[in-house]
């Protein structure tokens, strides 16, 4: 197993990518700390993977309350010996397909504030008990907004921009330290608006105005890439699985594209 005795936090553990990732990690062995805002939807995926044979706990967390993730993360490393993985796969709901003249200041800010915030408290919280090991994974997660040109994605844009700009520089300031840090982009999943996520919230809008329902406006998405297709959690979860392993040792400091080609790096 991949991850065999590892412990891994996971924040937005029981939303869509959250729970897929956290399950692909307890099946390669790592124990898993969920962590959110609703722990009904937390338990869910925690009780999946104990009956799976997997180790997992949850706890609800205000991620934007930085005592708060310094004491989730001190109690998760004192528990478990300490940190081993950490992601910050938190979602919410937020304004797109708005045009500059109509955004308000507000829905502009919403995204990059609570992104960078809550990715910043908890990356600071995870890396305090990494470097004091001398190793460990921070996993960030963006958007194919960070590089998308409008219109009417401005807050989403430059919150997956900030996102990726944060992670390339923790990499810098914690490889010294024996720390890796890497963000994953996917594209839309569809799997993850099937599933009545945060993602369906930000998708209704855009696809009401173009006069579309969000299934018929994710397959339009679908053709725009490459492979003609777009990515599936377990493609999502799995490259998380690789990225925190060994075999991802040299891998620092970059954006793992899965867009499935609607991005070309």
């Amino acid at each position: 197993m991949l991850l065999e005795n590892q412990s891994a936090v996971i924040h937005g553990g029981g939303g869509a990518i959250g729970g897929a990732v956290a399950r692909a990690f307890a099946r390669e062995g790592a124990r898993v700390f969920l962590a959110g805002r609703t722990l009904s939807r937390l338990d869910t995926v925690a009780n999946a993977i104990r009956a799976a044979g997997g180790q997992a706990e949850s706890a609800r967390l205000d991620v934007l309350d930085s005592d708060a993730v310094e004491r989730h993360a001190d109690a998760v490393a004192a528990q478990a010996g300490g940190i081993d993985v950490a992601l910050n796969a938190i979602g919410i709901a937020h304004v797109q397909g708005t045009p500059l003249a109509d955004l308000s200041l507000a829905d502009y800010e919403l995204p990059i504030t609570t992104y960078t915030r809550a990715n910043f408290l908890t990356a600071k919280a995870a890396a305090r008990h990494m470097a004091a090991r001398g190793a460990g994974v921070i996993l960030t997660l963006s958007t194919p907004g960070a590089r998308l040109p409008g219109p009417g994605y401005l807050g989403n844009c430059v919150a997956s921009a900030a996102v990726e700009a944060l992670s390339r520089h923790l990499a810098g300031e914690l490889g010294a330290r024996g720390v890796r840090v890497v963000c994953l982009r996917p594209h839309a999943i569809p799997e993850a608006a099937a599933m009545g996520s945060h993602t369906r919230a930000v998708f209704a809008p855009l696809a009401e105005r173009a006069g579309l329902t969000v299934d018929q406006m994710l397959a339009g998405a679908a053709s725009g890439t490459l492979l003609k297709r777009l990515p599936t959690l377990d493609q999502v979860a799995n490259t998380a699985v690789f990225l925190a392993s060994r075999h991802a040792g040299a891998i620092t400091g970059t954006v793992a594209n899965l867009s499935a080609g609607f991005l070309v790096d």
